[in-house]
């Protein structure tokens, strides 16, 4: 994947997950964490721990992270460190991305993961 699609898909990314109420983006070197109110509820990883793989990493709900990377292992991994944790990877790095399903995706996270006055407000 090239330097500038990779850009251009942390921007739209970053731009799903700043819509939402109180978040926030910090960036590590080539990774960026979304967080809301200090709590993380995505991250882009990029390379993480010498995988090769560009993804979004999010909270999901207890059992779906396996279910989905057993499901569809083409699209959906377990994230190095985060997996055991309850965190499942979206490769952002085919062909085609479905942004409608990285938006759900990250707001589930959220919900999972704001504080209940905040996390009502995105309907989850």
């Amino acid at each position: 994947m090239r330097q500038t699609e990779k850009e251009s898909r942390l921007e739209r990314l970053s731009g799903v997950c700043l819509a939402l109420p109180e978040a926030t983006r910090e960036d590590s070197g080539r990774h960026a964490a979304f967080r809301v109110r200090r709590r993380t509820f995505a991250y882009w990883l990029d390379d993480h721990h010498g995988d090769g793989i560009v993804g979004l990493v999010f909270k999901a709900r207890w059992g779906e992270a396996e279910a989905l990377a057993a499901a569809e292992p083409a699209r959906f991994y377990t994230p190095a460190y985060l997996g055991p944790r309850g965190w499942a990877g979206l490769r952002l790095d085919g062909a085609e991305v479905n942004w409608t399903e990285v938006t759900d995706l990250v707001t589930e996270s959220y919900a999972l993961v704001a504080p209940k006055r905040l996390a009502a407000l995105v309907g989850e």
